[in-house]
């Protein structure tokens, strides 16, 4: 982003004006100790390596006013406007909490909280807490309609969607027409009549959607035949009930007047 790329260009420009500042302090140093240790015993190998320092730390002071130069000759990036800047910190803050493992669900809640606020006491209130109780059963279901009721689900998400921003719209248009003066209110009142038909109409038919994929999954799991398990059960209570007819056949019966 625009204040990050700024940031990042005033951190290399400093970093650069440091560096360039520390060679050249380390050339002068290296190069006063050449100029004064070379003369006491003629050019040596111990004056070779602080001939070399001094050359090294020279141009690498040298390169680096260079790089300092063509970077602060460089425009820097504009200032992010304050409203951007809130805009990307939260949405920074919203990312690190959507990664906590339970993130996810308490970013969406509050995002529910405050779209039910933003839309009290206007009329498209009633039909987002319609289509909110439908989404959130079908949300319940997604993870099961498979196969043929794929298309269904992704159309149920776009159509969701769209709902809740033409929610936002006739509330908007609504909050709009109470301020309005009287010359400017009928086209408004006509287009929020219509908009408000549009959701009314989009409700009933997400509605309608959510119903039909109930049926489908009670259809798809329901069994055509008797359950497996109580069928098993009334085997081994049949096979029980044989068990305790042949043990009383083969049990002794006294005869009449033998002492038992």
């Amino acid at each position: 982003m625009a204040a990050d790329e700024r940031t990042r260009y005033f951190r290399r420009l400093g970093k650069l004006r440091r560096s360039a500042r520390r060679w050249s302090v380390l050339a002068g140093g290296f190069g006063g100790a050449t100029v004064i240790l070379t003369p006491y015993a003629g050019i040596g190998l111990a004056d070779a390596v602080w001939a070399a320092a001094a050359g090294a730390t020279t141009a690498l002071a040298a390169w680096r006013w260079v790089d300092l130069r063509a970077l602060a000759a460089q425009p820097a990036p504009p200032a992010l406007d304050p409203a951007q800047a809130a805009a990307r910190n939260r949405a920074r803050l919203v990312a690190a909490v959507e990664r906590l493992p339970a993130g996810a669900g308490v970013v969406a809640e509050v995002r529910r909280v405050r779209t039910r606020t933003a839309l009290r006491g206007t009329s498209a209130a009633g039909p987002w807490e319609r289509l909110d109780r439908a989404a959130t059963t079908m949300a319940g279901m997604t993870g099961r309609l498979t196969g043929l009721a794929e298309p269904a689900v992704a159309e149920a998400s776009v159509a969701e969607q769209s709902l809740r921003e033409l929610a936002d719209r006739v509330a908007s248009v609504e909050r709009t027409l109470r301020l309005a003066p009287a010359d400017a209110r009928p086209p408004l009142a006509e287009a929020h009549q219509a908009l408000t038909g549009q959701l009314e109409a989009g409700v009933t038919a997400y509605e309608r959607l959510v119903v039909a994929a109930a049926g489908y999954l009670a259809e798809e799991y329901r069994p055509q035949l008797e359950h497996p398990a109580a069928t098993r059960l009334t085997e081994a209570t049949d096979l029980l009930h044989g068990f305790a007819s042949a043990l009383s056949e083969l049990r002794p019966h006294p005869t009449p007047g033998m002492p038992r």
